[in-house]
């Protein structure tokens, strides 16, 4: 039975309805006719506003696979989730796929007997086979990234590296290297800035192995500008005051090319440490030092962004295409991008990677 206070109250919120309800469906029905109209403009033009040129940056034609991950959160993917990032790489035109490291500290990507026999941890699944399949697959070009022990982060001294690595090219060659087509060369995996002690001799000596026991296959290396992003990632700065000058850093890698052009191939510089108004008179410097050595210039257009306080997130579309651009107005030959998987993929633990994916397929006009 209603009584008499229930009665009065339903009659008053029915004629509020009445009363409210036409306003809210006219407001709906407009903002639904205007996303009809947005969609429909959207799918007859078939690109999005962009009042920029297109194609006007270098294509991303390469990517790291980080696997062992330093300072990002594991993905836990198997084959199956590879296999699909696999194929949103073949579509933007990668033809290149690299191991960042095979292995850091105790964790490694392959049963590698030697580094099991010094205390590695041994892995559920052999991923460099897995990743030479799926490169195979998909007509891409893999190459190994060697082993860092983390002492040389420690101590400075490359002599770890440099001994530990002799049993691992060789190990993986023997196992992977004469099995799989898709085996395209070698990744020298010490990441330096600066003329560190050792690290001429180190690269030289990796380099020189690499190439003796695989047949003269190409060899690079992936190095950091020290300019005024070069921080610690575990510190809070995002910037720092002694930043390298344009003329030290010239000086600095003249020097070191000159020491390791026989034994690397291909130099691709971490993109992320400059300012954006930086980049073409570094970039410059970096053509003109790898043109003299005969070494090709690749940019490493890092994915991620190293402006914001949190560590790390996908990159804004816009600094991604200023630092492709300025590659190509200096004529590189390649760019690869640290790293896809994480920063740019549809199916990204980052819910950013993929809107970036979408922004870069519109930009360089791919369906």
């Amino acid at each position: 039975m209603v009584n008499r206070r229930d009665f009065f109250k339903k009659s008053v919120l029915a004629g509020m309805g009445s009363i409210v309800a036409p306003s809210l469906l006219r407001a709906s029905s407009d903002k639904d006719a205007s996303q009809r109209l947005s969609e429909r403009h959207f799918e007859k033009s078939g690109e999005s506003d962009l009042i920029i040129p297109k194609k006007s940056g270098l294509k991303i034609t390469g990517t790291f696979l980080d696997e062992i991950t330093h300072d990002i959160p594991h993905q836990n993917w198997g084959e199956k989730e590879w296999n699909r990032d696999f194929k949103h790489m073949k579509k933007i035109g990668i033809d290149t796929v690299i191991l960042i490291r095979s292995g850091y500290r105790k964790f490694i990507t392959y049963p590698s007997k030697y580094l099991l026999n010094k205390g590695c941890y041994m892995p559920s699944v052999d991923l460099v086979d897995m990743y030479l399949r799926l490169a195979e697959k998909y007509g891409m070009k893999f190459y190994f990234g060697l082993y860092d022990s983390g002492r040389y982060w420690d101590t400075g001294d490359m002599s770890h590296e440099i001994e530990d690595n002799k049993h691992v090219i060789e190990e993986v060659w023997t196992q992977y290297g004469e099995k799989y087509k898709s085996f395209g060369g070698w990744y020298l995996s010490g990441e330096i800035s600066r003329a560190t002690k050792g690290a001429i001799d180190g690269f030289y000596a990796m380099g020189k192995q690499c190439k003796d026991m695989s047949g003269g296959l190409p060899t690079f290396i992936s190095p950091w500008i020290d300019g005024k992003k070069s921080v610690m990632a575990s510190g809070e700065a995002l910037t720092k005051e002694d930043a390298v000058s344009v003329e030290q850093h010239e000086k600095e890698w003249d020097e070191i090319f000159d020491g390791i052009h026989e034994v690397v191939d291909a130099c691709a510089f971490q993109d992320g440490h400059i300012d954006y108004d930086e980049l073409d008179v570094f970039f410059e410097v970096n053509k003109r030092l790898a043109d003299k050595y005969g070494i090709k210039c690749w940019t490493n257009a890092e994915t991620f962004d190293r402006d914001m306080p949190i560590k790390f997130l996908p990159i804004k579309f816009d600094k991604l295409r200023m630092k492709l651009e300025a590659a190509k107005r200096q004529n590189y030959d390649k760019a690869i991008t640290f790293e896809f998987s994480h920063f740019m993929s549809p199916q990204s633990a980052y819910l950013q990677a993929g809107h970036l994916y979408n922004r870069y397929c519109e930009y360089f006009d791919i369906k």
